[in-house]
């Protein structure tokens, strides 16, 4: 009579399997992460993923036609001092422009939890005041890490930009 060995392989895997889970149920559960600093997370306004509120602002070209080289160097003069100034009181985390982003221009991500709060400080920006440029707000989740990007770019950057 010819007997089946397939019985005897299912009993000896589910065996293998349980005895492999078994063995997850003793590892710890760690809390944190290695190297978690509370108190940062805290000063970065950090959710307890590492993460807080933006507003992301994508600029796109405006409905202006500013003919004038002069006034248009002005123009974006402003702009750039009004970053520095907006990245210098920390509420400006990132800008710069697309490349070959056709009509969107450029983005800043600020250091604002409402889309209230964005538009007032792009209000400040000469080439939006100017028509040069418009802005679309969204809001974004994205690591509180962001905050201390200026810091680390000021170390970084040799020559102004603008």
């Amino acid at each position: 009579m010819h007997h089946s060995k397939a019985p005897f392989f299912a009993l000896l895997f589910i065996a293998a399997l349980s005895a492999c889970a078994s063995s997850y149920t003793n590892i710890p559960v760690q809390e944190t992460y290695n190297g978690y600093d509370e108190l940062l997370a805290e000063q970065l306004g950090a959710d307890e993923y590492g993460m807080r509120l933006y507003v992301f602002v994508v600029l796109s070209t405006g409905p202006a036609i500013i003919t004038d080289e002069n006034h248009r160097k002005e123009i974006f003069a402003g702009h750039f001092s009004n970053m520095g100034r907006l990245a210098t009181e920390g509420k400006l985390v990132l800008a710069g422009p697309f490349i070959e982003g056709g009509k969107k221009r450029g983005l800043y991500i600020f250091n604002q939890a409402t889309i209230e709060e964005a538009e007032a400080l792009v209000s400040t920006d000469p080439a939006v005041v100017a028509g040069i440029f418009t802005a679309e707000y969204t809001k974004f989740y994205g690591s509180a890490a962001l905050v201390e990007l200026n810091k680390i770019h000021k170390k970084i950057q040799k020559t102004k930009i603008g």
